[in-house]
């Protein structure tokens, strides 16, 4: 097996400072390219979905949890099949402690056409602890993923008084980098709301980091 050439102590550091320049370039990049999504517009979508758990049927705004921003991953599981997808697998796998999501008003979400007596075991089997829920009947992921042209994907969702909108999707490798907590904060309509983040005007921001806290400590308004 190859491997990369060997080089005395100063050689890699110099080689690891020149390549610091670029990866610091592509990290301003992303930030530049989250700065214009935040100003994406966002269109109207119909609320009257409904939604399958063990607690029984949700609506479609029971789905944000009281807040106001909704990220939906719709994992592939289907009616009728017991193939579980492996990459769908592998993205909720990684899927971490919600809590810092939810301290910022941000709710995941996982959604499968899929009935819920096939979901649960399938969660129970690998161990996920994340919300998942059925849209068994409805035409949520024919209208969301099938008519974006694929068969997984990740949705934003914003609610506001004036009802649920939707404001980004990506398929693809496009789900590669949404992922950790600030990756899923940087597809949302309001970001990571830190004060150097380039956003509209009356967008929320706070001091940076001024947010994090450890899981346990964050406001019982933020369960």
């Amino acid at each position: 097996m190859n491997h990369p050439p060997i080089v005395t102590r100063e050689q890699w550091q110099a080689a690891r400072r020149a390549l610091l320049v670029e990866e610091k370039a592509h990290t301003r990049a992303q930030d530049a390219l989250s700065a214009r999504r935040r100003r994406l517009p966002m269109t109207r979508v119909d609320d009257g979905y409904t939604f399958g758990s063990p607690a029984g049927t949700h609506t479609f705004a029971d789905l944000f949890e009281g807040r106001s921003q909704l990220i939906v991953y719709h994992n592939m599981l289907a009616p009728d099949s017991d193939h579980v997808c492996p990459g769908c697998s592998f993205y909720c796998d990684q899927i971490g402690n919600l809590a810092h999501l939810n301290a910022r008003g941000v709710t995941f979400a996982v959604v499968s056409r899929a009935r819920v007596s096939e979901i649960e075991p399938v969660k129970a089997r690998l161990g996920w602890s994340f919300p998942w829920y059925s849209c068994f009947g409805t035409r949520f992921h024919e209208d969301f993923v099938t008519a974006e042209g694929a068969p997984f994907g990740l949705s934003v969702f914003l609610r506001t008084d004036d009802g649920i909108f939707q404001t980004w999707f990506t398929t693809g490798r496009g789900i590669e980098l949404p992922i950790s907590t600030f990756g899923l904060l940087d597809v949302t309509p309001w970001g990571r709301q830190e004060v150097w983040e380039d956003s509209p005007a009356g967008w929320p921001q706070h001091p940076t980091w001024s947010q994090v806290k450890i899981h346990d400590q964050y406001s019982a308004s933020n369960p």
